[in-house]
């Protein structure tokens, strides 16, 4: 074999495997949404108003942010909902903080009758985030909270 067609052999698979490993880093760049800073309260009702549950995270994606769907449920009813059942809930109110980042909270209020047939005790926080891109992120306990009284 002659030197020259040995260099050519070489530099060929060198460039192959560059382009493999660019087009690698390129697939693996992109990466679910991420959540963090998650917080939950509940704030019982009182004769003056209403009380409410806020679900506070932010949302981080490479794409950018869609959206975040949210269900709270008490730990003693072994509910422990899954990514699929979290399709079709509410969702939460995100606001952008940068082009990879939205701020999302979602509140929902508390009579005082809807406050007195909660189960009492540990609550959790299940999310689902979506990407722009169509990633997706479940954390089916993105953060607990107490509801005493």
């Amino acid at each position: 074999m002659s030197k020259r067609i040995l260099i050519s052999s070489l530099a060929a698979v060198v460039v192959v495997g560059a382009i493999a490993a660019g087009g690698f880093a390129m697939a693996s760049s992109s990466s679910a949404p991420a959540l963090s800073d998650s917080s939950a309260r509940y704030t019982a009702p009182t004769g003056s108003g209403a009380g409410s549950l806020t679900f506070t995270t932010d949302v981080r994606d490479d794409s950018g942010v869609k959206g975040l769907k949210v269900v709270a449920w008490p730990a003693s009813s072994k509910l422990d909902p899954t990514e699929a059942e979290l399709r079709s809930v509410d969702g939460a109110e995100c606001r952008s903080t940068s082009d990879e980042t939205s701020r999302c909270t979602y509140t929902l209020k508390v009579t005082e009758k809807e406050a007195a047939e909660l189960d009492r005790g540990t609550w959790h926080v299940s999310a689902l985030a979506t990407a722009e891109d169509g990633g997706t992120a479940f954390v089916s306990r993105a953060a607990a909270f107490e509801v005493t009284g």
